[in-house]
């Protein structure tokens, strides 16, 4: 019984070529993948950019179909979210809003908005905030990169 014992509880670690082995495969793969994974990051915060931009856009047509105008520059993003009190006040404003929220860009950074007789600018100030000619907006989505 003792021997039978012996066979199915034997222990068995590593040997020190086994371990090293496996940290070698590790380096390798990460000497492959970490640059590739690392030049990633950006893109990811401009597809976000550009997904928040159209999800805006989209509560901003909502608003329009429902109120027969855009929010005005001064009422801002934020008539998405609670009910503007300035005029031109909103004739039929959904009651739970048009978002949530107001997203913020993957820089921390609110988005704006302008609206010059229907035409509008929804935009992030992009990684080099407003001193920086890297905005991204509804009028140049395509070309960011």
């Amino acid at each position: 019984m003792n021997a039978l014992k012996n066979i199915f509880f034997k222990q068995r670690g590593f040997t020190l070529i086994e371990v090293m082995v496996v940290v070698v495969i590790l380096g390798i793969l990460a000497a492959i993948v970490v640059p590739k994974i690392m030049s990633r990051p950006e893109q990811a915060r401009l597809l976000k950019v550009k997904q928040d931009i159209m999800a805006i856009q989209s509560a901003l047509d909502l608003y329009k179909l429902d109120n027969s105008l855009y929010p005005t520059t001064d009422q801002g993003l934020q008539a998405l979210v609670t009910k503007p009190t300035s005029d031109p006040a909103p004739t039929s404003w959904k009651s739970d809003g048009y978002l949530h929220q107001l997203p913020m860009d993957p820089w921390k950074q609110p988005y704006q908005y302008m609206n010059d007789d229907d035409n509008l600018r929804i935009f992030s100030v992009g990684p080099k905030g407003l001193g920086g000619d890297s905005a991204i907006g509804n009028w140049n989505m395509d070309s960011a990169k």
